[in-house]
């Protein structure tokens, strides 16, 4: 499985930016594919699923980005998008789309070593 992210770039405080995944290679299910990121000095953190085609789920994110995040999926072109909304300069990080071979427990969906295939991120630079 290849995951290619894009979108990332420099922008103001209170700005938006959209970025994409496209998962190519062995099939992948698009409710699989997560967002994270990982800030300088930082560990690598969860920010968002969507599960919405796996009956009782649904979309899942951080604490740091509920409400102004939105995670949707284009599951005919094997496409997972994060949409940024009111960026603070804390957003700023490296984020990398992350693809799990089989469906991840909930209790798992957070953690880094439950996904098996990584992109090669994206910069976000939020200026103040």
């Amino acid at each position: 499985v290849q995951l290619q992210a894009s979108g990332g770039g420099l922008v103001q405080a209170g700005g938006s930016l959209r970025l994409s995944c496209v998962a190519s290679g062995r099939a992948v299910s698009t409710s699989n594919m997560a967002w994270f990121r990982q800030a300088p000095g930082k560990e690598r953190e969860f920010v968002a699923i969507n599960r919405e085609s796996v009956p009782r789920y649904r979309a899942y994110y951080a604490e740091a980005v509920k409400g102004r995040f939105i995670i949707s999926r284009d599951d005919a072109k094997n496409t997972v998008i994060l949409q940024m909304n009111n960026l603070k300069p804390e957003d700023t990080a490296t984020y990398y789309c992350a693809a799990a071979g089989s469906p991840v427990l909930y209790w798992f969906i957070t953690a880094v070593r439950s996904y098996d295939y990584w992109g090669q991120g994206t910069l976000v630079t939020v200026s103040s």
